[in-house]
């Protein structure tokens, strides 16, 4: 069993520098969106490869994602039914392979000086957890923005500190959404 939570891969992602990166439909007209609601079961989806969210940790994101929704770019949670938008997220982790390569030119054998190269590699294994913030056009139910980040993992971080880490990732994440230029 790879992980039996993904706790850790949501809550991590903040020790990470990439930039999320982000798709919209060109056609989309953005500020007619004026409402959300979340898609039902939105943490499973067939793509997840089993991984299973903690309770803690589905409510920090929702948390995370009403709070940028609705604090910061004036949106209002409703019903689905009077939903202009849905929203849907997905978590996932992965397994990376980090190679160093050293070589070292100089050195001294048996009383002499001389060049050699000595050539040492070290791998380490290091999992990237990514988080996917999916934006639907409720009346359509088509896929109108989508968001991702991933990044490093931590380990043994407290609960304050995962809170922290999913509010500034789905900040981050957020941060195009609308997007700033339809091009």
């Amino acid at each position: 069993m790879k992980h039996i939570f993904i706790v850790a891969a949501l809550a991590l992602l903040t020790a990470c520098t990439q930039t999320p990166d982000w798709d919209y439909d060109k056609s989309a007209n953005f500020s007619n969106y004026k409402t959300f609601a979340w898609v039902e079961n939105a943490s499973l989806t067939k793509d997840t490869n089993n991984y299973q969210i903690s309770g803690l940790m589905e409510k920090r994101v929702r948390n995370a994602v009403n709070n940028q929704l609705s604090k910061q770019l004036g949106m209002q949670l409703v019903d689905v039914a009077q939903a202009d938008v849905l929203v849907n997220y997905h978590a996932s982790v992965d397994k990376e392979l980090e190679v160093d390569s050293f070589n070292v030119g100089y050195g001294a054998r048996w009383g002499y000086w001389g060049t050699g190269f000595n050539h040492d590699v070290s791998a380490r294994e290091y999992e990237v957890g990514t988080l996917v913030i999916d934006i639907i056009d409720r009346e359509s139910n088509q896929l109108i923005w989508r968001g991702a980040k991933d990044g490093r993992l931590k380990k043994k971080q407290t609960p304050s500190q995962r809170e922290a880490a999913i509010k500034e990732t789905v900040a981050n994440i957020l941060s195009n959404f609308p997007p700033k230029a339809q091009q």
